[in-house]
C-alpha cells in the first residue's frame, strides 16, 4: 500500500493539469508529489531509473537517495508521469508508475533510448529475439500461437525512426497498432492480449520505460529483451560510469529487473490499462494496478479519497 500511495499522489497532482497543454508543469507536479511520498517510506532507497542524470534533473535523478534511511536497501525505478504529452492534451494512457526491488536488482543505466521486444506469457522461451528480423519474429510468434501471421497484432510507437520497422511488419501481413506515447503500458498490453489484442511489442523507446515495463512483465510471466542505444562516445562513457561494460549487450528480462519486484501504476488519464483520476466535489477517485513478481499477483485497487489535504504539496 505504501507504493500505491506514492503513485496515487503523483497521479492526482498530474491530473490537476490534465488538458492544460503544459507538459513540464504536469511532469513537475508529479515529480514533486512522488518524491515527497517516497521520502516518507521506511527504506534506504536509491533511484536507479529516474528523471535523468543529476545535471539534468533536480529531483528523482539517477543516484538520488530516497526514503527515511531506516529500512531495507532497495532500487527504485520511477516515471512520475509516463505520457506527459498524453496528460497535457488529455489523451488516453497517461500513468504514474514506479518499481521497487532489492538493491542491485534493477538495471542501472543512463537516460537513453532502448531497442525493445516483448511478448506476453504462455510461449516457449526464446520464441522471439531482438536480433531476429521483424518478419522472423512475427512468423515465429504466429507459429507458436497456432495462427497465421496476419492474425498477429504488433504495437509500435508512431515515430519517424520506425518507418522501416513498420514497413517490414506490414509485409508479413500482421496488423499494427501505433501509439503516440506510453510504451510502459504498451509492453504490458502484450500480457493482456485477450483485453488489448496486442501480441507483440517492437521498437525503440526510453530505457527508463524499458526497465519499468520489464519489471511489470516479470510479474506475469512474459518475455522481453532490450539493448541500450549508446550511439555516441559520450553516451558510452556515461553508461560505463554506471557499470555498463558492453555497450552492445542484449539484456534479458531478468537482467533488466530481477529479484522480488513490486510495481505500482496509477491512471492519470483514462486508458486501456487504467481509469484516470476523477475529481468529485467530495471524493477523488483513483485506479491503481499493483504487480508482484514473487507471487505473480496482480491487484487492481479502486480508491475513494475523501481527505484532500493529503494531496497538498507543502
Amino acid at each position: 500500500m505504501e507504493l500505491v500511495r506514492v503513485t496515487e499522489r503523483a497521479a492526482v497532482s498530474a491530473a490537476r493539469l490534465r488538458g492544460h497543454g503544459n507538459e513540464k508543469a504536469a511532469d513537475q507536479a508529479a515529480v514533486d508529489a512522488m518524491r515527497r511520498e517516497l521520502n516518507k517510506l521506511p527504506i534506504d532507497g536509491t533511484i536507479v531509473i529516474g528523471e535523468g542524470e543529476r545535471d539534468e534533473a533536480p529531483m528523482l535523478f539517477i543516484g538520488e537517495k530516497v526514503g527515511n534511511g531506516k529500512g531495507p536497501r532497495v532500487d527504485i525505478a520511477v516515471d512520475p508521469l509516463e505520457g506527459t504529452t498524453l496528460c497535457a492534451k488529455d489523451m488516453p494512457g497517461a500513468i504514474a508508475v514506479m518499481a521497487m526491488a532489492q538493491a542491485g536488482s534493477l538495471l542501472y543505466a543512463p537516460d537513453v533510448y532502448m531497442d525493445k521486444i516483448a511478448i506476453g506469457p504462455g510461449y516457449p522461451q526464446g520464441v522471439v529475439d531482438l536480433d531476429a528480423t521483424p518478419a522472423d519474429n512475427v512468423n515465429a510468434l504466429a507459429k507458436a500461437k497456432g495462427v497465421k501471421p496476419h492474425e498477429i497484432s504488433v504495437l509500435i510507437m508512431d515515430r519517424p525512426r520506425h518507418a522501416d520497422l513498420i514497413a517490414a511488419v506490414r509485409k508479413t501481413g500482421a496488423s499494427i497498432r501505433l501509439i503516440t506515447d506510453g510504451d510502459v503500458a504498451g509492453v504490458i498490453f502484450t500480457a493482456m492480449q485477450h483485453e488489448t489484442g496486442i501480441d507483440l511489442y517492437l521498437g525503440i523507446g526510453g530505457a527508463p520505460e524499458g526497465v519499468l515495463a520489464a519489471a511489470a512483465l516479470r510479474c506475469v510471466g512474459g518475455q522481453m529483451q532490450g539493448r541500450l542505444i549508446l550511439d555516441t562516445p559520450e553516451k558510452v562513457e556515461r553508461a560505463r560510469g554506471m557499470g555498463v561494460a558492453d555497450p552492445k549487450r542484449k539484456y534479458g528480462m531478468t537482467e533488466l529487473a530481477n529479484g522480488d519486484v513490486i510495481v505500482s501504476a496509477t491512471g492519470v488519464t483514462d486508458g486501456a490499462l487504467l481509469q484516470g483520476v476523477r475529481f468529485g466535489k467530495e471524493v477523488i477517485h483513483t485506479e491503481t494496478i499493483v504487480y508482484r513478481s514473487i507471487t505473480g499477483t496482480v491487484r487492481k485497487i479502486q480508491a475513494e479519497h475523501r481527505e484532500f489535504e493529503k494531496f497538498r504539496l507543502d
